[in-house]
């Protein structure tokens, strides 16, 4: 297991480098390079003054030095303009030239600065990524003990009336967008006008105008079941239903091997069959979907934070991709990597322990 642990550990690193050179290569294009030139300097500049204004900030060297000076392996160039100015990677205000570090990329933690938060990368990623980490938490909450159950009770009985009818809903949930089922869950629940807000009002069983709030801003600070559950439904719903599938397939699968057949002809009760001998099987395929939803969860709630204001993660990304800002673009680009291989080391791992009998080797 060790040696497996270590070999994953180096095909990781080999595909985060690449990966992010990919990203790197695609963001240093030069339409893209000529936008930020423009949208940093001026709308108007002409392609002389936007060479000259690449050149002075070292965007015109060539490509794997430029990636190096950002992953920290090659020194950072200082450039001397003709007006007085200075530029370089490592150069911070009030720091003499000659204090200046010559490496100050990634692998030293200096993931550059937002051109349009004006902040430090690692700093904005950190704050995004924690209100996106309480969202996918609370989602998992909801998400994967229902779908689990829903899976398990369709998959025990194939074919009945309640397999039929939880399947039908699965499938319903998975074909329905996030947007379309964030947009009735608003209308629905989170509207004042709507008859069921009106009808609980007049009940008195709600205290305001709503039961819910259509948006997820105040969730930042304090997350409450007020604010914070229709997000965590619209997110839960969409993924539960394939989690649900997989499960109930294997599940499905599982009840018809021969080893169930004996326990059942061996007078074990039907609930022992399931618990202790079907349900351990059944879970090795849905294990590995519960665990591509993490970086679907972290990349893929776009959508839903921006329906419901919810500035996490997703909403980084979108702001990045939208102005140019390319360092943040690349710092989000290297989190949604490494939690991406992070997750399939541990879904290749979580394989031996519910299977004893998938080699390592």
């Amino acid at each position: 297991m060790g040696l497996f642990i270590l070999r994953r550990l180096g095909v990781m690193i080999l595909t985060a480098l690449c990966l992010t050179f990919i990203v790197f290569f695609l963001t240093n294009l030069h339409p893209n390079l000529e936008k930020l030139a423009k949208t940093q300097g001026e709308m108007r500049m002409s392609d002389e003054q936007v060479e000259r204004w690449l050149a002075n900030r070292g965007y015109d060297q060539p490509l794997p030095i430029k990636y190096g000076e950002w992953l920290g392996v090659w020194p950072s160039k200082i450039i001397n303009t003709d007006d007085g100015r200075t530029y370089g990677r490592c150069i911070e205000s009030g720091v003499e030239i000659a204090d200046t570090p010559r490496y100050c990329g990634v692998l030293q933690g200096d993931w550059g600065t937002s051109t349009v938060f004006k902040d430090d990368v690692s700093s904005i990623i950190k704050t995004r990524l924690s209100l996106t980490g309480k969202l996918m938490f609370w989602v998992m909450v909801l998400m994967i003990p229902s779908a689990l159950l829903i899976g398990v009770l369709a998959g025990m009985r194939e074919g009945s009336r309640t397999d039929r009818t939880l399947s039908t809903l699965s499938i319903a949930t998975t074909a329905t967008p996030e947007y379309v089922s964030g947009v009735i869950f608003i209308a629905l629940f989170a509207a004042s006008a709507s008859p069921l807000n009106q009808w609980l009002a007049s009940m008195d069983w709600i205290e305001g105008r709503t039961l819910f709030k259509g948006t997820a801003t105040s969730a930042m600070e304090k997350a409450t079941f007020n604010n914070f559950f229709l997000p965590v439904l619209t997110i839960s719903l969409y993924g539960m239903g394939y989690i649900a599938r997989m499960t109930r397939a294997s599940m499905a699968e599982v009840m018809t091997a021969q080893y169930i057949r004996t326990a059942r002809l061996k007078g074990v009760s039907f609930p022992n069959i399931v618990v202790k001998h079907a349900l351990r099987n059944a879970l090795i395929a849905p294990f590995t979907v519960i665990m591509l939803q993490i970086p679907w969860l972290l990349n893929g709630v776009v959508i839903v934070e921006t329906l419901f204001n919810y500035k996490g993660f997703g909403w980084v990304l979108v702001q990045a991709a939208g102005n140019n800002d390319f360092e943040l673009l690349l710092g989000v680009s290297v989190v949604s990597v490494v939690v991406v291989l992070i997750t399939q080391l541990i879904s290749d791992i979580g394989y031996v322990y519910l299977n004893p009998r998938i080699s390592v080797s």
